[in-house]
This record gives structure tokens, C-alpha cells and sequence, in this order.
């Protein structure tokens, strides 16, 4: 079944709606390795409930649509989906507890043509329940490898941030445990991938990959240690694309550039394997 591209791109989704506690936000934290030092003061305002802080990031596993492309009648070969990049705008700092609703849309499907796939570009808002404001506005951008050709536009296709050549202004090394695919899927996302080597295997990965969004939440966190002093009041904005896996018990290193008083470009190395995680990132922040 091809896409239908009015259809898909006009498809309604209900509003989700969600409740959190600190203990989903210490969690959410603790995936990312958070704790691993139980001495740091900046760490454990993210892992412990005295005075708890929520990690930034933690905006895109909260009141999320699942993985919906899967359902027969939007079209998509869904086997060959590529989470491709990912976006937060953060308008209010998140509460360490509390009921957000979720609203979420398709803001484009972009046909690069039979054989080459297609773009689609989606946005979700996240408000708080209770007084309505929005506390982010999470952008993502998938790859859909075998849906090409249905006729769809053709552009216009969004530019990723560059990233300077040369030195960084500075770096941040992190490492991820073994057993991070297995507590960061607690968040939510329960793919074999992540924690079967089996499912592994016939993916063509080695062994379990690490999330996507996990590899994102140590990115937020590391560029806030870099450029925020570790404070998540102070990023505003936090964008990227993904390049390659990462597995657990890797070490990413986060690269930073600073570009104009509070704008930074920034990508994630995994420097054991020499390759590059994550790409063409903006961040944006109180300086």
C-alpha cells in the first residue's frame, strides 16, 4: 500500500494526555547515567527527590504517539523507518511532577522519488494540563526509506546546522553503562533492538543498540555542562540529527562550538570507533 499523501498528511491524531511523578523524572535521568558520581551536586538535582530538577530533554519520551506509523492505513513501509533528526524548543522549564497534554501533527511529507524515499517532518506541542501553558515544542524529522515516488512535494527540504571544521572550543566525555538500553527503555520505548541480541542480529547490529533519544539526552546533558554550567533553567532550544548507533558502555564525546552569545553548533563522537553519533547539532541557551 503506497502513501496517500492527502490522506496521510491530514491525518487527525487525539490529544494525549499524561501524568508524571519524580520518580518517571529520576528515571529518566538515571537512563542517561546520571548518579554515576554520587558526589557531583549537579547530577543528583536530577536523581534525587530533595529539591528534584527534570532534565530538559525529558520533554520527548512524556505523552508521546508511539510508534503509530506502524497501523496499516497510513501506507508506510514501516520496517524501513529512520528516526532522522530531532528538535526541542524549550518555552518553559518541565516540572519534576505533574499532567501534560500532547498535541501532535504532521507538518509535511517530502517525495524524493521512487528508489529515494521520503522526508516527513512532524511537530508535537506539550502543555501543561492543569493551566494550559506550553512547556516545549518537540520537532522530528523521519526517513521514510521505502516510501518514495507517490507524488508528494518535492521540497522544500530543511538544512541542517553547520558544523565548523577545526578544533572545538571545548569537549565533554560521558560514558554510557552496559545496561543503559535496558533502564533507559523504562521511559517507554520497548523495541527488541534495544535489549534482545537476537532482534539485534536481525537488524544487523552486533549486539543491542542504545536509543536514539537516550544518545540525545547525554548530548542535552553534556552541552549543558559545557555551556550552561550544568543548569537546566538556561537551554532554550536543542537540535540535531542522528548518524550512526551507539552501543551501551560506549563513551560519547560532545563537541562544542560557539557560534554567537548564547548559539552553539555541537555533534557527538564515539572516539573508541571514530565515528560520529550525532550531527549538525543547535543549541541555544542563557549565557
Amino acid at each position: 500500500m503506497a502513501i496517500d499523501y492527502d490522506r496521510l498528511k491530514n491525518r487527525q491524531f487525539a490529544d494525549i494526555e499524561a501524568a508524571y511523578g519524580i520518580k518517571d523524572t529520576m528515571l529518566y535521568a538515571l537512563g542517561l547515567g546520571l548518579g554515576q558520581d554520587p558526589m557531583d551536586p549537579k547530577q543528583l538535582r536530577h536523581v534525587y527527590e530533595e529539591d528534584l530538577v527534570a532534565l530538559p530533554t525529558m520533554g520527548v519520551v512524556l505523552a508521546t504517539p508511539g510508534f503509530w506509523v506502524k497501523q496499516p492505513d497510513t501506507g508506510v513501509d514501516w520496517p524501513k523507518v529512520l528516526h532522522g533528526e530531532q528538535g526541542l524548543t524549550i518555552h518553559r522549564p518541565l516540572p519534576p511532577q505533574g499532567r501534560v497534554i500532547s498535541k501532535f501533527r504532521i507538518d509535511e511529507i517530502i517525495d524524493k522519488g521512487a528508489g529515494k524515499g521520503a522526508l516527513m517532518y512532524t511537530t508535537r506541542e506539550l502543555r501543561d494540563a492543569a493551566g494550559g501553558d506550553l512547556l516545549c515544542s518537540i520537532t522530528s524529522t523521519s526517513f521514510l526509506r521505502g516510501d518514495g515516488g507517490f507524488g508528494g512535494p518535492t521540497g522544500p527540504v530543511r538544512q541542517p546546522h553547520p558544523v565548523p571544521e577545526g578544533t572545538p572550543d571545548a569537549s565533554f566525555d560521558w560514558t554510557v553503562g552496559r545496561h543503559a538500553a535496558l533502564l533507559y527503555r523504562l521511559n517507554g520505548d520497548y523495541n527488541p533492538v534495544h535489549a534482545d541480541p537476537k532482534a539485534a542480529a536481525q537488524g544487523g547490529f552486533a549486539q543491542p543498540i542504545l536509543h536514539g533519544l537516550c544518545s540525545y539526552g547525554v548530548a542535552g546533558w553534556s552541552v549543558m555542562n559545557l555551556l550552561c554550567d550544568g543548569d537546566a533553567s538556561r537551554l532554550r532550544r536543542f537540535d540535531l540529527r542522528f548518524t550512526s548507533p551507539v552501543y551501551p558502555g560506549e563513551t560519547l564525546r560532545t563537541e562544542v562550538w560557539k557560534q554567537a552569545p548564547g548559539v552553539a553548533a555541537f555533534r557527538v563522537r564515539v572516539p573508541a570507533r571514530d565515528v560520529i553519533a550525532l550531527n549538525n547539532g543547535r543549541a541555544e541557551y542563557l549565557s
